[in-house]
């Protein structure tokens, strides 16, 4: 057999596999979360938010929503460095984004059945 003949044979194979996997995976809500930032922000944006009495009061005062907190912390990028993640039960990770062309920074407390953001802050430069 040549060369052409079992490089068509593969591709073939391996496009039939591909539309197989198209049409199982298809509305799926499969997802590929295997770095360290991306399983963080999954496992936050999973559990309900409870908001400190400062970030309720930010929340108000900037006219911002749940939505857009929750948002802010789904795309947003872990601090590893500013995160406190050798504590036993609850640990406290520290998030930067970006809104309205502003840096801002999230304080985020991670508990087994919540997430509680303790503090959201504009960067001042």
């Amino acid at each position: 057999m040549k060369f052409t003949q079992r490089l068509a044979y593969y591709l073939g194979g391996f496009s039939l596999g591909l539309i197989i996997l198209m049409f199982f995976l298809n509305g799926k809500d499969a997802s590929c979360d295997y770095g360290p930032n991306a399983r963080t922000v999954k496992n936050i944006s999973s559990k309900p938010f409870v908001y400190s009495s400062d970030v309720a009061s930010f929340i108000k005062n900037q006219a911002l929503d749940s939505s857009t907190v929750l948002n802010l912390v789904k795309y947003g990028s872990v601090d590893f460095s500013k995160s406190k993640t050798k504590l036993d039960s609850c640990k406290i990770y520290h998030i930067d984004n970006i809104y309205k062309d502003k840096d801002i920074e999230l304080t985020v407390k991670n508990c087994d059945s919540l997430a509680k953001v303790l503090t959201i802050n504009y960067i001042k430069d």
